[in-house]
């Protein structure tokens, strides 16, 4: 298994390496090896984090090739699932054998098929539960634990959920603070708030990311009550301004599809926030030929070229010459016995900045 404990790298050494100011979201099915690999040789310190990943899956299916990944995607953090402060704490300590810099809980995701599981954002409503897990974790490891959430949670449709949803009372307040007194007494290392309120059961994993309103004051006010706890706002961030801007508040921002889709936004907050060590060449050249080389490897071990390729689409956005970079990779691809020379084809196309 490629990871960071093989190259002699210690637990104290992986925790230094966290630089919380600019991290991109765990999302399922985009943030995979391919798409962490890629979205590295935009920034050499953004914090990146795997899929979701059950701790049951690790731990009943022994299933240790999830946690596979390639030395130059560090610093990387494991993002877990789950509920059972036992089998999570077994996951944690197969992520800290495996290299990972941070053990995530999820307790933000919407989806049914989470939820069904009783883990996600669902744990919101169990506050002791996930101090609970989080203390669990830590006792097994030296790594930083933190968790991922919600502002709060609404259960069910109609009317009234669509009005709940919109509003942030003073009892939504309490039980939010509740839950992060909770998570802070447990030793939680950080905590990332999505600003919009969870929907279970009544709005798609699409549909909450975009109809529940972000509320940065009510994040902004947790940063305030508890300020000596790393907070890090998600949710709703598109320009190098927004992040620069909340900064100013935050200790640190989390980038979701904005930095898959255009992933030059990482290069261009590495460059303002004047990280100290020469930034990535992100020159298209460059950048070609260094995930052709991954698609080399990737490809003797079995992998498709178009699960490496399906991350790329996002390299040229808004540069004249984009569309035809698109097509011609995604159909390249897509041919019987497609390898690298796709790749390094498209070196072909006359763009521009």
């Amino acid at each position: 298994m490629e990871n960071a404990t093989k190259q002699g790298i210690s637990v104290e050494k992986r925790s230094d390496l966290i630089d919380r100011r600019v991290s991109v979201a765990p999302m399922m099915d985009w943030t995979d090896r391919h798409c962490r690999y890629f979205l590295r040789g935009f920034s050499r310190h953004t914090l990146l984090y795997t899929e979701m990943i059950t701790a049951a899956a690790l731990v009943r299916g022994g299933r240790r090739d999830l946690l596979e990944h390639h030395p130059e995607e560090q610093p990387l953090a494991l993002q877990l699932g789950g509920n059972d402060p036992a089998m999570l704490a077994q996951a944690a300590r197969m992520g800290a054998e495996a290299g990972f810099v941070e053990i995530n809980l999820n307790c933000g995701c919407p989806s049914d098929r989470v939820a069904s599981g009783s883990f996600g954002a669902c744990l919101m409503q169990t506050p002791g539960r996930v101090a609970d897990c989080v203390a669990a974790m830590k006792a097994v490891t030296d790594l930083p634990v933190t968790v991922k959430a919600r502002i709060g949670v609404v259960e069910g449709r109609g009317a009234a959920a669509n009005d709940e949803l919109r509003e942030f009372t003073a009892r939504d307040e309490q039980g939010l603070l509740a839950f992060v007194s909770n998570l802070f007494d447990a030793g939680c290392d950080a905590l990332i708030i999505h600003a919009r309120k969870a929907v279970l059961g009544g709005l798609s994993p699409k549909d909450n990311r975009e109809i529940p309103p972000l509320r940065y004051d009510v994040a902004a006010a947790m940063k305030r009550a508890f300020p000596n706890l790393p907070i890090v706002l998600n949710g709703g961030l598109r320009t190098a301004a927004q992040v620069l801007e909340q900064l100013q508040v935050f200790d640190g921002v989390m980038l979701g599809r904005e930095a898959y889709h255009r992933p030059m936004l990482l290069a261009e907050l590495d460059r303002l926030l004047c990280r100290g060590t020469p930034a990535p060449n992100t020159e298209f050249e460059f950048v070609i030929r260094r995930m052709a080389g991954y698609a080399t490897e990737r490809l003797r071990c079995g992998d498709s070229l178009p699960a490496i390729t399906r991350h790329m689409l996002g390299l040229c956005a808004g540069r004249p010459g984009a569309r035809e970079y698109r097509r011609r990779l995604s159909e390249g691809a897509r041919r019987a016995g497609a390898d690298e020379s796709v790749l390094l084809a498209l070196l072909s196309i006359p763009l521009r900045a």
